[in-house]
């Protein structure tokens, strides 16, 4: 057992299905209250059946007041980790931009601008942000997941920077494929690029909750996006013609 989370209140966002749902079950039987949250009611619900929960179903940028009471008034994590897969290019329509940016990284923001007051009085929170390995690297075919990821971490960054001296924990997740329907929806580029990698959600969570014991900010259930996060750092343009070749291998065989 964690006991960082033991009766601790915790909410999961998007947590339906895939990630979300397998972070539910993990702090569940880590002994949390958890809260889980879906825009879908009946996907909510199962799973909040499943461990003992409470289903607060809706948008994950609103539902932080209710979430807050059904914990009896104190929200002690708070998993930012609904999210949506938006693909596309440039081109896309800029509501898809618009989404991505609002479900990626605002209802982060929103969350956080609600937290936070009561974290910094009590001098303790943990805000848990599923990102994604497009956030630290980028992903082909995914202009709008890869720019809004980007942004997703980081906001995860700058709030750990910002109040780690006041007693807020920040944990940002950075997987590449994991078995979920978002891969299953990003076609061609994910079966080239994520799917041959591919993890199951409980490893993702398992990864959290390492990380959260050995008090880590950056979670990487692949271990190996370390290595090309050091490569994109220190040799830009050699890492820039590295996926430019993966995009052009994607764009033959898309054809």
């Amino acid at each position: 057992m964690v006991e960082a989370v033991q009766d601790a209140g915790v909410v999961v966002t998007g947590a339906g299905g895939g990630i979300g749902a397998a972070l539910a079950r993990r702090f569940a039987a880590e002994g949390a209250r958890v809260v889980v949250n879906d825009l879908d009611p009946d996907r909510a619900k199962a799973v909040a059946d499943e461990i003992g929960g409470t289903a607060v179903p809706g948008d994950a940028s609103a539902i932080v007041d209710e979430a807050r009471a059904a914990l009896g008034g104190t929200v002690d994590v708070y998993c930012a980790n609904a999210g949506v897969g938006s693909g596309g290019s440039e081109a896309a329509d800029e509501a898809v931009w618009a989404l991505a940016w609002d479900v990626n990284v605002m209802a982060h923001v929103r969350a956080a601008h609600l937290l936070l007051p009561d974290w910094l009085a009590r001098g303790e929170g943990r805000f848990v942000s599923t990102v994604s390995a497009a956030g630290l690297l980028t992903m082909i075919g995914a202009a709008p997941y890869s720019v809004t990821k980007h942004g997703a971490y980081a906001f995860a960054e700058w709030l750990s920077l910002t109040y780690r001296h006041r007693g807020v924990k920040v944990h940002a997740i950075c997987p590449q494929g994991v078995r979920t329907d978002m891969l299953t929806a990003s076609g061609s580029a994910g079966d080239l690029v994520l799917r041959p990698t591919a993890i199951e959600p409980e490893d993702v969570a398992q990864a959290l909750f390492q990380g959260i014991e050995d008090d880590r900010f950056l979670i990487l259930p692949h271990p190996e996006v370390a290595e090309y996060y050091r490569a994109r750092a220190a040799e830009p343009d050699r890492w820039l013609r590295g996926m430019n070749r993966l995009q052009q291998q994607w764009e033959a065989t898309a054809r």
